[in-house]
């Protein structure tokens, strides 16, 4: 599945660089998210509960970031496996732009795959939770960095 979509953030490009390489801001971000650990620069390990429909499953894997190209792109990816659950890998394009000298445009594009049970509950219900998801992910991180900004 892809989606894609923009968040405006009230906060300059440099600053939401730096929350987008933190793990305890994406960590608070990421919906599920119990643990995200950085193992080195652009690697990191997480643990997510997610229910999906009737499943809910917990997820461990790896985050990993790749195309670094600061303070404007990355892209971020992970594989998760969930037991019995199956498991969800997929990745993310973000971009930033800057929008005058506070603020800030982000810009992503996301692609995702599942396995096993939770792939047997349909496409739309996976492509509505996902989309659910990361709408969710990026508006916490906004409201993350802007609220941080303002503190």
């Amino acid at each position: 599945m892809d989606m894609s979509g923009t968040e405006r953030i009230e906060v300059p490009i440099e600053k939401v660089w730096q929350a987008l390489n933190d793990p305890e801001i994406l960590r608070q971000a990421i919906p599920g998210c119990e643990s995200l650990e950085k193992t080195s620069d652009t690697n990191m390990t997480a643990r997510v509960v997610l229910k999906v429909g009737p499943i809910k499953a917990k997820f461990e894997g790896a985050v990993e970031l790749q195309n670094l190209n600061p303070p404007t792109s990355y892209t971020i990816s992970g594989e998760g496996k969930g037991g019995i659950a199956g498991f969800a890998k997929g990745g993310a394009d973000v971009s930033l732009q800057a929008d005058g000298p506070d603020a800030t445009i982000l810009t992503y594009a996301v692609k995702a795959e599942v396995g096993g049970k939770i792939a047997q509950l349909g496409s739309r219900l996976i492509d509505s939770t996902a989309k659910k998801l990361a709408g969710e992910f990026f508006a916490k991180f906004g409201s993350l960095v802007g609220g941080e900004a303002a503190a």
